[in-house]
């Protein structure tokens, strides 16, 4: 798979202010916000703020200071929304079979009700 990074993709534009957000929480290299289209009572997208496609090209080319801020970054989304005793899904779709719809690396933390089969039969 390629990773060439089209920095018109809407997290691209977030990222540079030009599109307003719900921010949970901005750090150094991640930015996370609500999903605008929830598909749980909790539904926070996190992003990184470098130029990465996929999961895979950020955990290939990402610095070890993004990639650690990255993973601290869900973590306390997941605190600050109250996830940790009652258990949350992280999904991180990936190209076309995946699904993914935004080409900008990121994480749907979904939680804050039961969230039924992993995949829909």
């Amino acid at each position: 798979m390629t990773h060439a990074y089209d920095d018109t993709n809407i997290f691209a534009k977030i990222l540079r202010g030009e599109i307003p957000n719900d921010t949970v929480l901005d750090t150094e290299h991640s930015l996370a916000f609500r999903d605008i289209t929830p598909k749980a009572a909790v539904h926070v997208l996190v992003i990184p703020k470098g130029a990465y496609v996929t999961y895979d090209h950020f955990a290939r080319e990402a610095s070890d200071a993004q990639i650690a801020d990255f993973t601290r970054a869900i973590a306390e989304v997941c605190r600050r929304e109250g996830l940790e005793e009652g258990g949350y899904r992280l999904i991180s779709n990936v190209g076309e079979a995946g699904l993914q719809e935004v080409p900008h690396m990121h994480v749907h933390i979904l939680g804050g009700q039961s969230l039924g089969p992993l995949l829909a039969e």
